[in-house]
């Protein structure tokens, strides 16, 4: 097993899947390494903490689609939940700073374990 399907393993995501789609592991640590660069988790954080719901759905819909595309399951699910949140008019801006609490435990496990495979 290749450290980066290890590192699939331990977030619970399927690898199997994702290399149908990307068709070779290369790109998939490619991809893997662009997820670790992309600004959206920190700018989530920071918009929140900011208060500009406008930012933080940008940033979160972002990262959803980003954690869908590379089979990041455990941290798309609350990703997309935050997303529908921050999604409403007027957002509830309490409501998605608990939200954000199970995206960040998400992202830290997913971060750590790709950096480990990387």
């Amino acid at each position: 097993m290749s450290t980066i399907e290890n590192a699939y393993n331990q977030v619970g995501a399927d690898f199997n899947d994702v290399m149908r789609r990307f068709t070779s592991e290369a790109l998939i640590v490619r991809f893997s390494e662009k997820f670790l660069e992309d600004p959206s988790f920190e700018q989530l954080g920071e918009a929140l903490r900011d208060g500009n719901a406008d930012a933080a759905f940008l940033a979160s819909h972002t990262l959803k689609g980003i954690a869908q595309n590379m089979g990041f399951t455990g941290l798309y699910e609350p990703s997309n939940v935050l997303t529908e949140e921050l999604r409403a008019k007027p957002a509830d801006l309490t409501r998605a700073k608990e939200l954000f609490a199970p995206v960040e435990a998400e992202y830290g496990k997913t971060a750590e374990a790709l950096r480990a495979a990387l």
